[in-house]
């Protein structure tokens, strides 16, 4: 049982209340007993308003759901359309406008490179990723499948000179693609130098070259005559080519280089929503205390390798010597956002006057902003914003009503905060139909703090299900990718950003690789986000953003983002929905369909449930590692409630199927000591439980959404095994 404090109206779980009171607010000169009342009477303003929202979620959807009911036998493309005005889902067109957005730091305005998302209830990952700014390729190489194990160059635990070989041939490669010399290649190069401010290449026979574009030349460390690093510059991202003749790479190569550092993940989502399993106050303060520590500059992490134990810290900036000798730095760290959760859950953590819970978006938004203003102090650490910027992500809103609604909650924290106006920027995630459809209309709502827009292929196309549930069978999961709907969705995204001016003011951001063991595929597929004209895009590991760095050297996405015409209005294309004739199908193709998903669901939510997992690589049917968080789960539960509607399957198939993959699952999981075995026991299994309430409740959950169902099942986890016993049962 939680106990709870008095503050005003408001029931405050004692653990949070004292971690606002005694780790939070200290320092900040704002009053206790002020914060506390402020706080209570935003939360009896604006409560009644994020309930209307959801409201008109559940009446828009009951309506569509009506419509393609009566329809079913005559849809009429034209008549679709109309009545979707009609209800207000799709909104009016918004006049010509451009986004006023100030004070925005240069790796969301002007630079474009990757960005991490990573669960911040974990330290160690929040600090790998926050540290993941700046990262060695030469490590990044050798460490993944980029390089090949044929031909002698497999990876073991000793190194391998052959790969070696390959992962430097590879770098040197890269160097002369991205910062060229003039007619040779950094591999004939025998030394660097600066020779009165200017970068000098000696070569192999004795001569002299230079960068064939010496504004490329941006510092160094060390000496002129002797650099230990030369910092070079293209597209905006950062080089580093590290020399040291006495390292065991250095001493054998030619110029002495050592290692190629990359400018890697530009900035992170510190992420309080989808990657975390946060469903009380005890998870929240742990969620918050973590961001705190990043915000103060003082979080650790220790971790034991061999006999020795580590501590991890926030790295510190770097500096250089400008080319005319001057000091100056580069951040050490990438730019942090944080990512609070959307409108629809309430958390226990606080209770208002009539001992309701209160919405979890409100409490997120008012706390991580008040964790953040410690960033804001001149004597704080570790720097996050150079323009005392707080930049916070606000996802799964659906249409411009929601997105105004983010804004006035904005705006009422800064109050509560004494923070200037737009001091809090918005990122606004485009992962909801309601919300692509209408982009335009979103982005004018927060026109003045916008710093970010993103695609997300997961939710967006759980949203697609769930909204058209009625209107007949959705195709097969992987078939999505190629739809007309999607295709035109990835596209607007880019098109609506251009159009309302964020190239040079915000990010306009594409989504996850989520096979982070599968880099070699990486490094071919996802340059299409640059050459989309998204100047972000999201990498599940810091060595991903290291090598997606790559891409940023190939495309200039500046460029790109000029040459895309913003006239482009794809709506009609963007509500196509991705209808299946379902004679097409086999018995085992259907089969296929249903072990793909619920193999992927059971993965999931066994972690979830039982271990307060949020986010975490599980193994898909083939055993391929997939980086997973909720978004994952929605498609694939969506999917196979549609199927079960729509008379695909059964439910007794759907048992039968879930119930002989979650034996599969507890064997991909058998090395897993904190694991909890689902079968056989099947009705002792919360997490069974859960994952079969996801498929066959999926009809009737908020838009298809699994926080209620997770949540729920979640709270009754941490009670179960707590009064049992902490040991793991046996298989």
């Amino acid at each position: 049982m939680q106990k709870y404090v008095e503050a005003d109206n408001l029931h405050v779980s004692q653990l949070l209340y004292d971690f606002v009171n005694l780790e939070v607010l200290p320092g900040l000169e704002l009053e206790q007993a002020k914060f506390w009342s402020s706080f209570d009477a935003l939360i009896h303003e604006l409560s009644p308003d994020n309930k209307q929202l959801l409201t008109e979620r559940t009446h828009l959807q009951e309506e569509i759901n009506k419509w393609h009911k009566e329809h079913k036998e005559s849809f009429d493309f034209n008549e679709y359309k109309l009545f979707l005005r009609k209800i207000g889902y799709l909104e009016p067109k918004v006049d010509d406008f451009n986004i006023s957005t100030k004070n925005v730091d240069s790796e969301v305005a002007t630079q474009a490179g990757p960005q991490l998302v990573v669960p911040v209830d974990n330290a160690r990952y929040a600090l790998n990723a926050a540290n993941a700014r700046w990262g060695s390729l030469y490590d990044a190489l050798y460490g993944t499948d980029v390089i090949s194990d044929e031909d002698g160059a497999e990876a073991g635990k000793a190194y391998n000179p052959v790969r070696g070989e390959q992962v430097i041939n590879f770098a040197k490669k890269f160097l002369d693609e991205a910062v060229p010399l003039v007619a040779t290649t950094h591999t004939d190069v025998e030394k660097y130098e600066i020779v009165d401010g200017k970068l000098t290449v000696t070569l192999s026979n004795g001569k002299t070259t230079e960068l064939k574009n010496t504004v490329q030349f941006s510092g160094y460390q060390g000496l002129p005559e002797a650099p230990s690093t030369i910092l070079l510059v293209n597209n905006g991202m950062h080089i580093e080519i590290q020399i040291d003749c006495n390292h065991p790479i250095g001493k054998n190569d030619l110029a002495s280089v050592k290692d190629v550092y990359l400018e890697s993940a530009l900035s992170t989502l510190m992420d309080c929503e989808d990657s975390v399993a946060a469903v009380d106050a005890e998870d929240k303060v742990l969620v918050y205390r973590n961001w705190l520590g990043l915000m103060k500059g003082d979080l650790t992490s220790s971790f034991k390798r061999g006999n020795s134990t580590f501590i991890r810290t926030l790295n510190p900036d770097r500096t250089y010597s400008s080319p005319s000798g001057e000091s100056f730095t580069l951040s050490g760290r990438s730019l942090m956002f944080v990512r609070n959760v959307g409108h629809l859950m309430t958390n226990s953590a606080i209770l208002d006057k009539n001992g309701e819970e209160v919405p979890e978006g409100i409490i997120d938004g008012v706390l991580t902003s008040l964790i953040a203003k410690h960033n804001l102090k001149e004597d704080v650490p570790f720097k996050n914003s150079t323009k005392n910027s707080i930049y916070i992500v606000k996802p799964k809103m659906h249409g411009s009503k929601e997105v105004a609604f983010a804004n006035r909650l904005f705006n009422r924290i800064e109050d509560i905060l004494d923070l200037p106006r737009n001091t809090l920027k918005i990122g606004v995630m485009d992962e909801e139909r309601r919300t692509s459809l209408n982009l335009k209309a979103c982005i004018n709502e927060v026109k003045e703090r916008l710093a970010f827009i993103n695609t997300g292929f997961l939710d967006r196309t759980g949203d697609e299900i769930h909204t058209s549930m009625e209107a007949g069978v959705m195709i097969r999961k992987n078939e999505m990718k190629k739809t007309t709907w999607l295709q035109a969705y990835e596209t607007s995204n880019v098109v609506v950003g251009i159009d309302c001016g964020l190239p040079g003011k915000a990010q306009i951001g594409k989504g996850m690789w989520a096979m982070p063991d599968l880099m070699s595929g990486m490094l071919e597929q996802k340059i299409i986000h640059p050459q989309s004209g998204a100047n972000t895009a999201w990498v599940p590991s810091p060595t991903a953003a290291t090598l997606h760095a790559l891409h940023y050297h190939q495309v200039d996405v500046s460029a790109v983002q000029k040459e895309i015409s913003s006239s482009q209005n794809l709506r009609d294309e963007i509500l196509q929905i991705p209808l299946a004739d379902k004679s097409n199908w086999s018995a085992e193709e259907i089969q296929q369909e249903l072990d793909n998903n619920a193999q992927g669901i059971l993965g999931y939510v066994v972690r979830w449930i039982d271990q307060g997992v949020g986010c975490s690589k599980v193994p898909d049917i083939n055993d391929i590692n997939l980086m997973e968080d909720r978004a994952t789960l929605r498609i694939s539960s969506q999917h196979i409630a549609n199927w079960l509607h729509q008379g695909i399957c059964t439910e007794e198939q759907v048992v039968a199927t879930m119930k002989r993959m979650a034996k599969i699952v507890d064997i991909q999981n058998a090395e897993d000591a904190l694991y909890r075995s689902m079968a056989p026991n099947f009705d002792d299994s919360v997490a069974f439980a859960a994952a079969c309430d996801l498929v066959f409740k999926g009809y009737d959950q908020p838009n298809g959404y699994t926080e209620p169902i997770l949540h729920s099942r979640r709270i009754e986890a941490k009670a179960k095994y707590s009064t049992i016993n902490t040991e793991v049962p046996a298989r």
